[in-house]
């Protein structure tokens, strides 16, 4: 399986929504989508992960390095980890929670509610 990223603007957001497997093979499509977001400018990122399938820790990886970068530049990152997402119901959401380092992140349900600035995350 392949990684896509889709790459969007939604209010003043850069919007990067993630289908396919995030693994050895394909986190570093969305390691560049991201470098490339944050050199054209973007310092508020929202990636949408509610399509990926499977994430290994080569994709965890992908994600703190985003979020280490974004906090370099003062920027803001929100992820997208629906309850019910891909189709086993967010596989990134649990390996995060796994691994411990879910509460690093500002999570939220839907882009509507990342977009929104009174919007509260989701706890960890």
């Amino acid at each position: 399986m392949t990684l896509k990223v889709t790459v969007g603007e939604e209010a003043g957001w850069a919007v990067l929504r993630v289908s396919g497997e995030m693994d050895l093979l394909t986190s570093p499509v969305l390691r560049q989508r991201v470098h490339d977001a944050v050199a054209d400018g973007r310092r508020s990122v929202v990636l949408d992960l509610s399509d990926v399938l499977f994430c290994d820790s080569s994709g965890v990886g992908v994600l703190i390095a985003t979020r280490r970068l974004i906090r370099s530049c003062q920027g803001r990152l929100r992820l997208i980890l629906p309850a019910q997402g891909a189709v086993d119901g967010s596989h990134v959401n649990r390996v995060l929670a796994a691994l411990g380092v879910r509460r690093l992140f500002e999570v939220y349900p839907d882009v509507l509610a990342a977009l929104d600035e009174e919007a509260t995350p989701l706890s960890a």
